[in-house]
């Protein structure tokens, strides 16, 4: 075609209002994810990724559209291994996407280190990890979507001393900061309570042989032992105690409160106690038809973190339309207003990104599966 022809045809397309160039183009805004994906910890880590991967898929299904603008979001999924090392790595890697906020880490030793990347950056971090430390940093990035270890280990404490009139405890914790700082947030609880600690051992998150610990604390005779840690250790543990018939309970919190777990303790997960720090699925609000929504997409039953990972990344859009902007440094700025009833709960933060309220519910195991038992409102340790 000649240049005039060109010219003319473009001419056309100007008078019929048609201005080539000036739609607006979709916009692509990536939400990163990081989790173990691989090791001990797998099963819960891809839980929590299937959990933020669900909601991604059901906003884009539904439509989003920020400012006059249709969104698609993209979950950006990273496998830290639970170590903190990799988990700093992965955090500079998503920064460096540009993700405009973070779901993760699920370890507290992989959340802490890893939170320092997002504040410098800006970007909005929601976890699921339990140590206090991770918001008591100062930063204004960091948010948590469950109870912390300061609800959690008085929790535990009040109900062994309570239900099971324990007199003497022994606490192992795996040297991890969740595993540890569980156990000293439970060790100062029942201190404070007249409660006589026993001992107190460290182990590390890659034990499976406990046999020289348990038989030591089979000589003090506690009534029960407190295990920090999760359930790829836990489960051992457990089984061991049993085949050294150790008559004490064994108690834990919610990275060993986990389906997986009757699978690793085999018969003596019905000597185990442990704490969720939140509701159980059956009595979230949304938690039936979430459970059926997640079976259906994945075929598998949820381990514990997805309904979290999933209402974070709802939180994160709900940040962004009332900021009607997808530009991180306004998603932050909108998210201290957070008041969102998602699949968990009501969910709103306190000044440190701590839930306002935190649920902490207890739980056995009755042939091999868990058995809900009770429940408590714990306020903000913030307030």
């Amino acid at each position: 075609m000649k240049i005039a022809e060109l010219l003319h045809v473009a001419a056309g397309v100007a008078f019929l209002g048609i201005h080539v160039g000036s739609a607006q183009a979709d916009q692509t805004l990536v939400i990163g994810a990081a989790n173990p994906l691989t090791g001990s910890l797998a099963a819960m880590g891809k839980d929590a990724e299937n959990g933020a991967r669900l909601a991604v898929e059901e906003i884009n299904a539904s439509g989003l559209s920020v400012g006059g603008q249709k969104v698609t979001l993209s979950l950006d999924g990273k496998d830290d291994m639970a170590d903190p090392r990799t988990a700093t790595m992965d955090a500079q890697m998503l920064v460096d996407e540009k993700v405009i906020a973070v779901v993760g880490h699920l370890n507290s030793g992989c959340t802490i280190p890893a939170s320092k990347v997002y504040s410098d950056a800006g970007i909005v971090q929601i976890s699921t990890s339990t140590n206090p430390a991770y918001t008591l940093q100062g930063f204004k990035t960091t948010y948590r979507s469950t109870a912390t270890d300061a609800q959690q280990g008085p929790a535990l404490a009040d109900y062994v001393i309570r239900k099971l009139k324990v007199k003497k405890v022994a606490i192992v914790d795996d040297a991890t900061a969740y595993g540890q700082g569980l156990a000293d947030q439970f060790d100062k609880a029942v201190r404070a309570r007249n409660v006589n600690v026993v001992s107190r051992d460290a182990t590390n998150a890659q034990a499976v042989d406990f046999r020289a610990i348990l038989t030591k604390i089979k000589g003090e005779n506690p009534d029960v032992i407190m295990f920090g840690g999760a359930d790829a250790g836990a489960g051992p543990f457990a089984k061991q105690a049993k085949q050294l018939g150790l008559r004490a309970k064994i108690l834990g919190g919610d990275g060993v409160c986990t389906e997986k777990l009757a699978e690793l303790a085999g018969d003596a997960s019905s000597n185990v106690l442990c704490s969720e720090a939140g509701a159980p699925l059956g009595k979230m609000p949304g938690g039936k038809a979430f459970e059926t929504r997640y079976m259906k997409r994945y075929g598998q039953p949820i381990q514990g973190y997805a309904p979290y990972n999933y209402d974070a990344v709802y939180i994160i859009v709900d940040a962004m339309k009332r900021a009607n902007s997808t530009d991180s440094e306004k998603i932050l700025a909108a998210m201290p207003a957070t008041n969102y009833h998602g699949v968990s709960g009501d969910i709103s933060f306190d000044k440190k990104g701590d839930l306002s309220h935190g649920i902490i519910s207890m739980f056995t195991y009755v042939s091999g599966k868990k058995q809900f038992l009770e429940e408590s409102v714990m306020k903000s340790p913030n307030s």
